[in-house]
């Protein structure tokens, strides 16, 4: 299993292609949520993933939203109670810290996976709401 990191505009076709097939896997078919995931933010994002013979195992992606915070999304893996979503999050965090410094790191987290960000250190820091009827909360890690 290798990690890679890379730009939008270093991403192979056919990693794009393993990077698409696997969130519309898992958010779209396994949580039966139609929704919009080309958002226009991949072009400004930063990539990570766990490949092995090509296909992609676990994603995030980081981008910059405004001055000094991060934030991270698409949290992925494709096989679930491996470990890999934990060592997933972990390298995308120090990864995050190294090239984009921010003073803080975002993320939009499912209500039910809160204890998961938790343990690398992120706080709940709003109420609950619905996004594509799904019920997530803002999650913040103090980068200072």
């Amino acid at each position: 299993m290798i990690f890679k990191c890379k730009p939008f505009h270093e991403l192979t076709v056919d990693e794009l292609y393993e990077i698409l097939k696997a969130r519309s896997a898992i958010f779209v078919v396994e949580q039966n949520c139609a929704y919009q995931d080309i958002d226009g933010r991949d072009a400004e994002s930063l990539h990570m993933f766990y490949e092995e013979d090509g296909k992609v195992l676990g994603y995030l992606r980081a981008f910059e939203p405004s001055p000094r915070t991060a934030q991270i999304g698409r949290v992925l893996t494709v096989h679930h109670g491996t470990g890999l979503g934990g060592k997933l999050l972990k390298k995308g965090i120090e990864v995050v810290r190294e090239t984009m410094q921010p003073e803080r790191i975002l993320l939009e987290a499912q209500s039910y996976a809160t204890g998961y960000y938790a343990r690398e250190g992120f706080q709940v820091t709003s109420d609950e709401f619905l996004e594509d009827g799904i019920p997530h909360v803002w999650m913040t890690l103090d980068c200072r």
